[in-house]
């Protein structure tokens, strides 16, 4: 229990309080933001952590905080035939609880409290998940409970006025920690957690079982007011079973409990203990329902721990969101690094002349001929312009054959990257266990169905991109006769091998022919527009080609990234800045 002094602590103030239920609220509105979709150690654990912390502001601290001078909720817990609901009973003189006469007979739990106290409990100021319903008394020799629904669900709790109650204190009577149901076990979990003042019932055979312990060890780390009733202890084991258990209790911080031992007794015809067995429990409660300052200073105690503890667990939480974070950043970067790779060997194959083998060569040289053709480009231009362009007028088909050939050609080259990318990605997404899960049993490997003919598509863009480049680079007077002479088509196909001519990467006779091949483009292009023009056209169409291929592979990369959660880079700052207001706001309480 708590010392004099702690009874004299101030009370917060009014603003105080407001300023932290504003706090809790924004707490609160802020768990709601918390996914954890990702496969991550800890992620399931943190899942829980959130939806707990949710529960606790829920159902105790913000409730607690808007009303410091409601009646304390004392919940009676324990194992699974520990005596709970007996202990009940005998505590208000008559059966009103599960072992007693209660109709339905399910697992709701039963909220006993003063009927002058009724309207702190007919609302959802505690526990508003659960639903009401309003039990009453039978006016009969052995009361019973009459409810007004016959057939009731988990989500339910019973409130019954009971005069034999003190005003200030109201008992709940919990299903068991240990219940082989569990929507028992969460329930009775959520009712303890919501708790003023824990009556924590075990047996002289079971008072060591791990699954009490732990709620007593979650009640420790909250600085919780706890009453232990040992019960059902033998006659003559008294002495020796509560100094064990005394020692557990001072051993993981909760010396401060209270500890009532009952002896094991038989009950009477009415299933009720011998009038006596609970006078000292039923006194201890009693004169703190009376004292109102030991009741403020049971709820500010812990309030208190409640949410020195809801720091600690926001703080786990924000850190879980971090690992979310950073495992979504390094799945995104493992897509993005495989495409950007396929980007830079499309547009390697771009450069170093490799889209000049081939189909594309032999259309090139079908287009532009040999030996005449290149003897005539040896000497001046300007002299047989006539020739030259009566020849490409003459020629339009071999040009777009060329056209034809580098979409082919390159429409390959990206599929074939793309396709790359897609196996890389989904190779190092499936290492991951985050990664394994988004992936789940689609296979992304390879590309999309539609995406050659997008990639045809963007191709033949580019190609009407760079045609229009002609078109405006020749607009000029001096130069229209001539690129009009030279017909747009063939034009174009110049500047395109002209664009690829780079020739690294090319062996043996392939750089001789192509080399070639470029020169003859080259020197076509520089007849007509000049040396500077050709230059700044080949690079705006390597640009626009490198853009266009850049944006095909983004797009499809999207079939991976589109399945990351959503970014909210700001959640787990604004987590921990909460959870140190927490903290403080624990300390001054």
């Amino acid at each position: 229990m708590t010392s004099h002094n702690e009874h004299h602590r101030p009370a917060q103030t009014a603003p105080q309080a407001a300023a932290a239920v504003t706090l809790l609220e924004e707490v609160r509105d802020g768990l709601d933001d918390v996914a954890l979709p990702l496969a991550l150690p800890g992620a399931e654990q943190a899942r829980r952590e959130t939806s707990a912390a949710r529960a606790q502001l829920d159902d105790y601290v913000l409730p607690r905080y808007r009303s410091l001078d409601a009646p304390l909720l004392a919940v009676v817990g324990g194992s699974t035939g520990a005596g709970k609901s007996t202990l009940v009973n005998g505590l208000v003189g008559h059966p009103v609880t599960r072992a007693g006469a209660i109709r339905p007979t399910t697992r709701q739990p039963i909220l006993l409290h003063n009927p002058a106290e009724a309207g702190w409990f007919e609302g959802q100021r505690v526990l508003p998940g659960l639903s009401r319903i309003r039990g009453t008394l039978a006016a009969s020799p052995v009361p019973t409970v009459r409810t007004g629904a016959a057939n009731t669900a988990i989500d339910s709790l019973v409130l019954l006025a009971d005069p034999a109650v003190p005003a200030g204190i109201a008992l709940l009577d919990a299903p068991d920690v240990d219940s082989i149901s569990d929507q028992n076990r969460l329930l009775a979990g959520q009712l303890l957690a919501a708790a003023d003042l824990w009556v924590f019932v075990t047996t002289a055979n079971r008072y060591a079982d791990a699954v009490p312990w732990k709620l007593l060890l979650d009640a420790a780390s909250r600085d919780i007011t706890v009453a232990v009733v040992l019960d059902r202890v033998p006659q003559g084991a008294e002495a020796e079973v509560s100094q064990d258990l005394r020692g557990l209790l001072d051993r993981e911080g909760l010396s401060a409990s209270r500890l009532f031992v009952i002896q094991e007794t038989v009950l009477d015809q009415g299933g009720m203990l011998p009038a006596g067995t609970v006078d000292e429990l039923h006194g201890w409660l009693s004169s703190l329902a009376a004292d109102a300052a030991g009741r403020a200073d049971v709820a500010r105690r812990t309030l208190n721990g409640a949410v020195r503890a809801l720091a600690q667990r926001i703080t786990d939480i924000a850190d879980a969101v971090r690992e979310q974070e950073r495992a979504a950043a390094r799945l995104e970067a493992d897509a993005v690094a495989a495409y950007g790779d396929a980007a830079t060997r499309i547009l390697d194959a771009t450069r170093d002349g490799a889209l000049l083998r081939g189909e594309v060569l032999a259309r090139w040289q079908d287009f532009v001929g040999t030996g005449e053709f290149f003897r005539t480009l040896e000497q001046n231009v300007g002299r047989f312009r006539d020739r030259l362009g009566a020849f490409f007028r003459g020629e339009p088909a071999p040009a777009v054959r060329v056209e034809a050939a580098i979409e082919t050609g390159l429409q390959a080259v990206i599929v074939d990257e793309a396709a790359n990318a897609a196996d890389d990605t989904d190779r190092r997404w499936r290492s991951d266990p985050a990664g394994r899960q988004l992936l789940g049993l689609d296979d992304l490997s390879g590309t999309t169905p539609d995406f050659a003919d997008r990639a045809a598509a963007e191709i033949r863009a580019w190609q009407e991109a760079l045609m229009e480049l002609i078109r405006t680079e020749g607009q000029g007077k001096r130069t229209q006769a001539r690129w009009l002479s030279f017909g747009i088509n063939g034009l174009g196909a110049a500047l395109m091998i002209v664009v690829f001519s780079m020739t690294a990467g090319l062996t043996g006779l392939e750089i001789g022919v192509a080399g070639g091949t470029a020169v003859v483009g080259q020197r076509l292009l520089e007849a007509v527009f000049g040396e500077d023009a050709v230059r700044r056209m080949a690079d705006k169409a390597r640009e626009d080609l490198a853009a266009r291929c850049q944006q095909l592979l983004e797009d499809e990369q999207q079939k991976f990234l589109q399945r990351l959660p959503d970014e909210n880079s700001e959640l787990a700052q604004r987590l921990a800045a909460q959870a140190g207001e927490l903290a403080r706001l624990a300390e001054k309480a």
